[in-house]
C-alpha cells in the first residue's frame, strides 16, 4: 500500500474541507448530485470518445495500484541477486544458473537468466529485454495519459459547462428569486468539482503512473545491464559498482560506511 498517495489524497481533500468549514460553509453546501452528474457523466463520456477501450481498461486496473501498491525504488536486493548469479556464473559456468534460478525472487531477471541459460546471443537478450521494458513502460504511459490528458484536462471544462448551465437557469428565473440562489449554487459547485477531481485526483495519479513507468525502465536497465555483465564473465565486483550507479544516493552511502 502507497502511504503516500492515501496521505496525499486525504491531506487535499481534508485541507479543503477544513478551510470550507473555518469560513462557516457547512459541508451540505458543496454538496450537489446534478453537478457530480454533469461533471463526472461529461468528463467519463469524453475519456470514453477520446481513448480505446483497452487504454481505459488498464488506466482502471492501474488506478487502483497507485493507491494499494507502492514502487520499490531500493533496487540494492536485486543488484545482490545479480552479483549472486554472476559469481556463480564466472566460477562454474552459466548452466549453473539452473540450479539457483528457482531461487529468484525478481520475476523479470528470473525469466532474463532463462535467455543466458539457453544460449541466446547477448545481442539478442539485449533486444528481448529492451522490447519488453518499452512495451511495459508505453503501456503505463497510456494509462497515464488516461488520467492526465484524460479526466485531468476534461473535468474543469465540464464543470464550466456545469457552471454555465446553473447561469442559464438563473437568468430563466430572475422573476423568482427563491430559484436564484440555488442556481448559482449548483453553477459554482460545478466548477469546483471540475476542479477539484482534476488536481485533487485525475493529474496526480497520471503523474505517478509516469514516474511508475520511469521506475520501471529504471529497473528494467539494471536487469539488462546484469545479464550482459553475466554473459560477458564481467567482475562481480566490477560489474556491482557498475550496477550501484542505479541506487538512490542515500543508499550507496550506507553501503559505503557499512
Amino acid at each position: 500500500m502507497d502511504i503516500t498517495s492515501i496521505g496525499g489524497l486525504i491531506l487535499g481533500v481534508a485541507s479543503i474541507l477544513l478551510g470550507a468549514h473555518f469560513e462557516h460553509l457547512p459541508m451540505s453546501a458543496v454538496w450537489s448530485p446534478t453537478a457530480l452528474l454533469i461533471v463526472f457523466g461529461g468528463s467519463t463520456g469524453a475519456v470514453l470518445l477520446s481513448f480505446p477501450s483497452q487504454d481505459i481498461k488498464r488506466a482502471l486496473g492501474q488506478g487502483s495500484k497507485v493507491i494499494f501498491n507502492n514502487v520499490d525504488m531500493d533496487y540494492r536486493p536485486l543488484v545482490e541477486e545479480i552479483v549472486r548469479v554472476a559469481t556463480l556464473a564466472r566460477k562454474e559456468g552459466v548452466l549453473a544458473i539452473e540450479g539457483v534460478r528457482g531461487s529468484i525472487e525478481d520475476p523479470q531477471l528470473k525469466k532474463s537468466l532463462k535467455y543466458v541459460i539457453d544460449g541466446f546471443e547477448p545481442d539478442t537478450v539485449k533486444e528481448i529485454l529492451e522490447t519488453e521494458a518499452y512495451v511495459e513502460m508505453d503501456d503505463l504511459q497510456a494509462c497515464a495519459k488516461a488520467f492526465t490528458e484524460g479526466y485531468g484536462a476534461y473535468s474543469p471544462t465540464v464543470g464550466i459547462i456545469g457552471a454555465v448551465l446553473g447561469l442559464i437557469f438563473v437568468m430563466r428565473n430572475l422573476d423568482n428569486p427563491d430559484l436564484i440562489g440555488p442556481g448559482i449554487a449548483v453553477a459554482f459547485i460545478a466548477t469546483i468539482y471540475g476542479v477539484g477531481f482534476a488536481n485533487l485526483i485525475f493529474i496526480p495519479m497520471g503523474t505517478k503512473l509516469r514516474r511508475k513507468a520511469e521506475l520501471i525502465a529504471m529497473r528494467a536497465e539494471v536487469i539488462k545491464l546484469g545479464i550482459a555483465g553475466i554473459q560477458e564473465g564481467l567482475n562481480p565486483h566490477f560489474l556491482k559498482e557498475k550496477l550501484e550507479v542505479f541506487l538512490d544516493p542515500s543508499l550507496r552511502e550506507i553501503e559505503e560506511d557499512i
